[in-house]
């Protein structure tokens, strides 16, 4: 059976119409999210790690040590090493602050700003991810409606491919009429967004795509990413006596002595996230990139016994599985990190695009719904106006039957 060009046309339009706000939120909070380091360090100068006697980058275990003096009862939980021209951030909790966040200049070691809670990055991407919907069992409704946008995206590109007949002719020859009226001028710009837009569209609905199966695997507590087991009781130092009967536990290796066995023991591996352990039987956990531009910022893993300094177990690229590998490229392909800020500034290009793209296509729909239901208001009054002469005469002729008789 073949369909028709209309069909295709309100196929078209029903792929994005229906949640139409949703769907141009997502790409509006995406292309900012892919930025969302650069505008911190825009805004927020407390955010720069400012360098002018070009010092080398500090180790992250004296990061930590500042941030501890500068709040002595801090627990730190996680350090993040972010791009070279930005702090780095140390979480850790105290019991006035549940979740906060240290900036931490790299170079200097000075602390140059604690932020008590959710900071601008966090919001970005969370509000991207899953629209600030809480999690639950596993699962968010906001992440299953962000994801599902990935096939509202592909119906979109699909259908728009058969709408437009020879689209590859905007590669060479693009059209855009400015001079012949708003509809026409929003009709080419809506096309040509498109099809200069193919490459991303296709990347972001896969990506997409595999955030929705993501999601189905998390909700039905599927493991696919590699986790190392806790160590076993056996290995956890007992308490020692320490005089009145108190007991104390031997302390854990420092910070420093981890990341060094870790690198030793993976040279290529650049840290870009360390993790301090939750409990006795936790590890050290040292997550960083290699030499791969396609795998994410944690794709090479090390853990650490905290009592011995002994390499418990590590993870590189090669020995992901398939699953674990789409986990590890989609954020770099989503968020277009794979050549730094270049391809950020790239991938937020075509961002903008594409929520112009969405909202061009929602305005040519509504200004097609004004004139159709324009249209329809005409075409009554014109039958109105037909049917009319047919009841004047009846009436006339009453009325003069009517005036006959009364006199």
């Amino acid at each position: 059976m073949k369909i028709s060009q209309k069909l295709w046309f309100q196929l078209h339009g029903w792929c994005s119409l229906p949640v139409w706000l949703i769907f141009t939120a997502v790409c509006l909070t995406g292309t900012i999210a892919v930025l969302s380091h650069e505008l911190t360090w825009l805004f927020n100068e407390n955010a720069r790690a400012l360098n002018p006697q070009n010092l080398p980058a500090k180790p992250v275990a004296e990061l930590v040590a500042a941030v501890q003096q500068a709040e002595p009862t801090a627990a730190v939980t996680s350090v993040m090493v972010l791009e070279p021209y930005l702090v780095t951030a140390v979480l850790f909790t105290t019991e006035t602050m549940p979740a906060a966040i240290a900036y931490v200049n790299p170079y200097t070691g000075v602390v140059q700003e604690i932020n008590p809670g959710i900071n601008f990055i966090t919001f970005m991407r969370s509000l991207h991810g899953w629209l600030l919907f809480p999690w639950q069992h596993s699962y968010s409704v906001g992440y299953y409606l962000v994801s599902a946008m990935s096939l509202l995206m592909l119906g979109a590109l699909i259908t728009g491919l058969i709408i437009y007949k020879r689209f590859w002719q905007s590669f060479t020859a693009p059209k855009l009429r400015l001079h012949q009226g708003k509809k026409t001028v929003l009709a080419d710009l809506h096309r040509l967004a498109g099809v200069w837009s193919l490459w991303f569209l296709l990347l972001m609905s896969l990506t997409g795509l595999w955030y929705l199966v993501q999601a189905v695997l998390w909700h039905n507590e599927v493991e696919f990413s590699y986790e190392v087991a806790p160590l076993s009781s056996l290995y956890v130092p007992a308490p020692v006596a320490d005089g009145d009967a108190l007991q104390t536990v031997p302390a854990m290796i420092p910070l420093a002595q981890a990341v060094a066995r870790a690198q030793q023991f993976l040279p290529e591996l650049k840290p870009a996230f360390v993790a301090m352990p939750e409990h006795p039987r936790d590890y050290y956990r040292i997550s960083g990139y290699g030499d791969s531009i396609w795998f994410d910022q944690y794709s090479y893993n090390v853990w650490i016994n905290p009592w011995t300094g002994e390499v418990a177990d590590t993870r590189v690229p090669a020995q992901m599985g398939a699953l674990e590998t789409l986990m590890s490229v989609a954020d770099p392909l989503h968020y277009g990190t794979i050549g730094g800020l270049w391809t950020k500034a790239i991938w937020f290009a075509f961002g903008l695009l594409v929520s112009g793209m969405a909202i061009t296509g929602f305005m040519i729909w509504g200004s097609r719904t004004i004139r159709g239901a324009a249209g329809r208001e005409a075409r009554e009054r014109v039958e109105t106006a037909m049917t009319a002469p047919q009841q004047i005469p009846t009436l006339s002729r009453t009325t003069d039957s009517s005036a006959g008789a009364s006199q």
